[in-house]
């Protein structure tokens, strides 16, 4: 399997498409491996010509898991940023985008095409705004600026998320609670296989399971705070796409990510949660594809 040493850590990769295409990077979210990318909207991407290149993010799927980095309370994580106080993180969203550049750099790709899904959006950002040079244009799908103020998730969710759980859960254990997640954040696409959330979760399970590691991913995201200020320093063409039935981010912060970049572009999608919906999949294909035409 492709493996690349880049910036200290090992990252698994993949391409699909023309390898003379323009480059397209797909930067996945919070402690999801990049098999979360719908193989349909992959096709798509590449049948209009494009090389795109998919890779676990690091502590995720097939790249290095970092089991020595520090595990805080995210509670306790929260409450430090909200005062100003430091907590261990064992990596943040800086170093996640640095593993990007050394991704293209290790590919000869001297500049892509950047599309980040959540917290893979918020690294797109930080390559946007960090990286100008290594990035042809911007899409940032479901995710945020992380500015003060911003609506978060539902209740529900949030004690989803730092609720403690079982270290050693069973396969089946792990599956079901993974497919209710899924559940939870989606919208109910009735071109959704029935079965389509627990199997989904099987493949991450059976591929690599590391819920460890989406702990990491949660702290390198608060560690960061608010990228506003950044984004008005991003000259890349950019393409903001957001459900407006996103119970984990909220539609406004798609509209924040828009309103703060200069010249950003925003499209609404009615029948999106916090998911890819196999309906809406020729329809986002379609928008990236005609954004990074220019």
């Amino acid at each position: 399997m492709p493996t690349i040493s880049a910036n200290g850590v090992q990252l698994h990769y993949e391409e699909r498409g023309n390898p003379e295409g323009s480059p397209i990077l797909l930067i996945m979210g919070l402690g999801t491996q990049m098999i979360a990318w719908p193989d349909a909207f992959v096709a798509a991407l590449a049948a209009a010509g494009h090389r795109v290149i998919l890779y676990d993010n690091r502590d995720i799927g097939l790249s290095t898991h970092l089991h020595d980095a520090p595990v805080t309370n995210p509670l306790l994580a929260f409450a430090a940023r909200r005062i100003g106080l430091p907590f261990r993180h064992g990596y943040a969203l800086n170093d996640m985008a640095a593993d990007a550049v050394a991704l293209l750099d290790a590919l000869g790709i001297p500049a892509a095409h950047v599309v980040g899904a959540s917290m893979g959006g918020m690294i797109a950002q930080i390559l946007a705004a960090s990286h100008p040079s290594r990035v042809l244009s911007l899409t940032a799908i479901m995710s945020s600026s992380g500015a003060p103020g911003l609506p978060g998730p539902t209740s529900e969710l949030r004690r989803r998320m730092i609720a403690r759980r079982d270290p050693n859960p069973s396969r089946e254990q792990a599956i079901a609670l993974g497919a209710a997640t899924l559940a939870l954040i989606s919208f109910p696409d009735p071109a959704r296989a029935p079965d389509a959330f627990h199997t989904m979760a099987g493949r991450a399970f059976d591929r690599a399971y590391n819920p460890q590691g989406g702990r990491r991913h949660l702290l390198a995201v608060i560690a960061d705070g608010s990228r506003a200020g950044r984004l008005a320093t991003i000259a890349a063409p950019t393409l903001v796409i957001h459900g407006a039935a996103d119970p984990l981010v909220p539609l406004a912060n798609g509209a924040d990510i828009a309103r703060r970049v200069p010249g950003a572009r925003l499209e609404v999608i009615e029948q999106m949660g916090h998911d890819l919906p196999p309906s809406q999949l020729d329809r986002i294909a379609a928008l990236i594809v005609e954004h990074v035409r220019g």
